[in-house]
């Protein structure tokens, strides 16, 4: 039995929709849930719903129970991330969970000083509480997801062009489609335990290649500004933007500046068993001439 955290959330529901794609039967996939108003869905399609809270360790032992492949999707919520993921490995190891993957980050500086450090300090410790588990494990390093852009570049991209304070640094920007894809196959597949992987694209991009694309998809001039972020934070306080969000798109732009995000070598590829969808792909699925 397979089961999926964050099921109703974007990465869940397409890792569920690939593993049914291919032939998995859906009894045999579980899906955890907070709300069951939000597995209508899910049930439609004969999927066992399993009620469970990442804030509730008994709750998690119990859905837990029973599964031989955990694909545990990193909580979105980055105050309580930690505990709430502590208590997955805890009730993973107490329930008997035969296989955990853990959908983790791609990153290059593990230190306080990284840009990203407040997000990426409990990813890193939660991988070492899988390794420490006795569980085996497969820890997905994911890098940036294409469907980040649309919001760094804000709803007037089109009018206003690309403001970030990125640099000329370079991106493995790939889709969380194609990086649900990989999960499903490793959910289904054989060997993949105890191993790490680099999930990213096969090219990098730089927010001006990114803008060069989108000036070619929607036949309009699309200018890249790299700001310091003491401006770019200044635009986006006058725009409304909240400090909480401002924040982190500016942690994370100064981490595609230092590199954090190109990856020397990806297994997407190999996982997929064809070419990842590129930059170009996304962004004219996204913003392309209709």
């Amino acid at each position: 039995m397979i089961l999926i955290t964050g099921s109703t959330g974007h990465f869940g529901k397409a890792t569920i929709d690939h593993l049914l794609e291919k032939g998995v039967n859906a009894n045999s996939i579980a899906a955890l849930v907070r709300d069951d108003a939000k597995a209508i869905e899910l049930k439609a399609k004969g999927i066992q719903i399993r009620k469970g809270d990442y804030n509730d360790y008994a709750s998690l032992k119990s859905a837990f129970t029973g599964i031989d492949k955990l694909l545990l999707v990193s909580s979105n919520d980055l105050q309580d991330r930690l505990k709430q993921q502590q208590h997955a490995v805890k009730a993973a190891r107490e329930a008997g969970v035969k296989h955990i993957i853990y959908t983790s980050f791609a990153r290059k500086n593990e230190t306080d000083t990284s840009p990203i450090a407040s997000v990426g300090k409990s990813h890193i410790e939660t991988e070492n509480l899988i390794k420490e588990s006795g569980i085996p494990y497969t820890l997905l390093l994911n890098g940036l997801y294409s469907d980040v852009l649309p919001m760094f570049f804000g709803e007037q991209v089109l009018q206003t062009g690309i403001f970030l304070p990125a640099g000329n640094g370079k991106v493995t920007f790939a889709t969380r489609n194609d990086m649900a894809e990989a999960a499903a196959n490793i959910l289904m597949g054989y060997g993949h335990e105890n191993k790490i992987y680099t999930i990213g694209n096969t090219e990098s991009y730089t927010l001006q290649d990114a803008a060069t694309i989108l000036q070619e998809v929607t036949g309009k001039p699309i200018a890249y500004t790299s700001p310091t972020i003491a401006e770019y934070t200044s635009a986006l306080t006058q725009a409304g933007v909240p400090a909480a969000y401002i924040d982190i798109f500016a942690g994370f732009s100064e981490a595609i500046k230092q590199g954090e995000f190109e990856t020397a070598g990806t297994d997407l590829e190999k996982l997929l068993s064809r070419k990842p969808a590129t930059l170009r792909d996304y962004l004219t699925s996204v913003y392309g001439r209709k």
